[in-house]
């Protein structure tokens, strides 16, 4: 059991199961009014080799939108005490009805399960073509059960939806599992997402990870495809763009969403906004002077000056070769990258993201980019979430220091190049590899010392220090899926990055980021369930994705309430599935560093995050009781 996990009474669950309705599972209504869909889902028994294909309930898709939504309902109704190893678990690939559209940031897809990870339902998107492929095939997702006695791809072009044998691509990183697809199927239109050995070996954050670099990172998804022998999804699907069901409608919504991505206020802009010219990375240098980057595993809340060699600057001026994008994307953040020097040069691959290069750079005690570079190439060969494996380090590096080994040779900080040989040691699971590749929270606790690892429900947190933005810090401890900065990036309010700075927080006053927080949750579960790039929120807001939604589906009568509403079911909905698979009161809660030991650096000097004060704001705004969804709850947003 991971630390702080503190499950619900017998009678208490057991009420809660019966609610669930499984007879109900995968019907479909009939004669699907909503535009914007395929209204098509391919259900693949593993086990059987059988493929089922229906449609999608529409009051489900008028309740949960698709995506994230969606996807979180379909593996709720498959059971939350399933075993996230076991052929019973529910592995869902979601697209959103805008996936795949004329909407600008609409290349995103959902990959829903119960983490292995975490315990809890876990959501995870990637970018790149695959997501607008598989609609331009046919689909709004593909839902995976069971287990293939052998291993196993699904290719996926005009409709249909195949199992085929993957024994040569079983052992292959991803990028040689790509490679082979691409010359049997040729490269034009086609998509890969693959784990590598990571998945293979069950390593717990093993990732999917799409055209070679862009990963479903957090919660282990990779790890439940490895279990269920699934190596592969292989899409062949030429564009073919979805119409709107109001044209006219869609025509001033798209338009007003393009100008706000496009205008030079906002960091979206086109070769002028950071995030285009940097990509995540703008973030390394201005967290670290306000005091709100975590390094070495958080002791302190900054690196110091020599932070520039990690940041989105440095890699602008020294290694950045080329600019590419998404589907249907003009910001383009992602930043492809070559080293020119040193052992790894020639080493060219996509991308150095903020959270990366934190993970296994800045908290790992060093700043060598090349090495970050290298690192972060494993990972998405591997197939790994590079969040994880740096906290996985940096929990190994103070648990070496304060000399809690129990016979594991000691990781000292900044060994970088020791790292690197860990990293394939994690990946098939040899040594202390295998007892890393389990996440840093089962490795600290199964040290005896849990206080080390900085996690949350078994998830290790992302690059942002809540003492230096108290908002990560309720956000943090709140997040269905474990600790977590995209359920609620409240650091857009907290660092003035707002569209238009249409709402500027102060980053160190607790007062008022309950409410903020819920806030958030409940529209990026809805733009998540578009499936909407999270970097549109730095331009668009809740008109923007309300217009864009009702004009393409056909719901003129659709308004901000209601989104917020749908958001706010979203969010119900992932928790009630946690407060059923165990998160019952005081699942909600922050590693004891943040809490109680001060910052010492400049921007956040002698601030802790006062997590319960936040917590008691909060709960009282969403109507929890103690981190648990009441029944008159779900029964006002028509959970059940």
């Amino acid at each position: 059991m991971l630390p702080r996990q503190r499950p619900m009474t017998e009678e208490s669950r057991e009420t809660l199961l019966n609610s669930l309705s499984p007879e109900n599972f995968g019907q479909r209504m009939e004669n699907m009014q909503l535009g914007g869909y395929a209204d098509k889902v391919a259900h693949v028994d593993l086990t059987a080799g059988i493929v089922e294909y229906k449609g999608i309930p529409e009051d489900w898709a008028r309740l949960y939108i698709g995506a994230r939504g969606l996807g979180v309902r379909y593996v709720y109704e498959n059971g939350p005490t399933v075993d996230p190893l076991s052929p019973e678990n529910m592995l869902c690939f979601m697209n959103g009805p805008l996936t795949g559209t004329a909407a600008n940031m609409s290349g995103r897809m959902a990959i829903v399960t119960k983490s292995p990870l975490t315990g809890t339902v876990t959501d995870s998107h990637h970018g790149g073509w695959s997501a607008a492929r598989l609609r331009w095939a046919g689909f709004d997702g593909l839902v995976f059960t069971g287990k293939s006695p052998t291993p196993v791809y699904a290719y996926i072009e005009d409709g249909k939806v195949e199992l085929k044998d993957a024994s040569a691509v079983w052992g292959l990183g991803v990028h040689a599992t790509v490679k082979y697809f691409q010359e049997m199927y040729g490269e034009k239109d086609l998509t890969v997402i693959a784990i590598g050995q990571a998945g293979e070996h069950l390593v717990r954050y093993a990732s999917w990870v799409n055209e070679n670099d862009r990963a479903s990172g957090r919660g282990g998804t990779g790890c439940v495809g490895g279990s269920k022998n699934l190596k592969a999804v292989v899409i062949k699907a030429e564009k073919s763009l979805p119409k709107p069901a109001d044209k006219d409608a869609w025509k001033k919504a798209h338009d007003r969403a393009l100008a706000v991505i496009m205008d030079e206020a906002n960091i979206t802009s086109p070769r002028k906004g950071g995030l285009s010219l940097y990509g995540t990375n703008v973030l390394m240098n201005i967290t670290n002077t306000m005091g709100a980057l975590p390094s070495w595993n958080g002791r302190v809340t900054g690196y110091g000056d020599e932070c520039e060699n990690l940041s989105g600057e440095h890699v602008y001026d020294h290694i950045l070769v080329n600019n590419p994008t998404c589907h249907a994307c003009p910001v383009a953040c992602k930043k492809e990258v070559e080293v020119k020097d040193g052992m790894y040069k020639g080493l060219r691959m996509e991308s150095v993201e903020y959270e990366s290069a934190w993970a296994l750079g800045a908290n790992s005690g060093h700043h060598d980019i090349n090495a970050v570079v290298k690192m972060i190439d494993q990972c998405n060969d591997f197939g790994m979430d590079t969040i994880e494996l740096g906290n996985a380090y940096s929990t190994y590096m103070e648990c070496s220091e304060k000399g809690y080994l129990n016979g594991f040779a000691p990781l000292e900080w900044g060994d970088w190049p020791r790292m690197i040989e860990l990293t394939e040691d994690i990946a098939y699971r040899r040594g202390v590899g295998n007892a890393l590749a389990e996440g840093p929270a089962r490795f600290a606790a199964n040290l005896g010392h849990a206080e080390v690892s900085n996690t949350v429900k078994g998830q290790g947190i992302p690059a942002y220090d809540p003492r230096g933005l108290k908002g990560m810090g309720i956000a943090y401890a709140t997040s269905n899926r474990g600790a977590c900065h995209l359920r609620a990036y409240t650091p857009a309010a907290e660092l003035n990055i707002m569209p238009f700075q249409s709402l500027s927080v102060d980053p160190l006053e607790w007062d008022g980021k309950g409410k903020l927080v819920k806030a958030f949750q409940d529209i990026h579960a809805f733009s998540d369930s578009l499936d909407l790039c999270k970097f549109s929120a730095f331009a668009q807001g809740v008109d923007e994705y309300t217009q864009q939604y009702a004009a393409f589906v056909g719901l003129p009568e659709f308004t901000v309430d209601d989104m917020l509403k749908t958001g706010e079911r979203i969010y119900n909905l992932e928790r009630h599935y946690n407060n059923l698979a165990g998160h019952g009161e005081g699942s909600d809660y922050l590693p004891y560093r943040f809490t109680h030991e001060p910052s010492t650096e400049p921007g956040s000097e002698g601030h802790t995050c006062e997590l319960d004060l936040m917590l008691a704001e909060y709960y009282g705004a969403r109507g929890w009781q103690n981190g648990v969804v009441p029944e008159w709850k779900l029964q006002e947003l028509e959970v059940r």
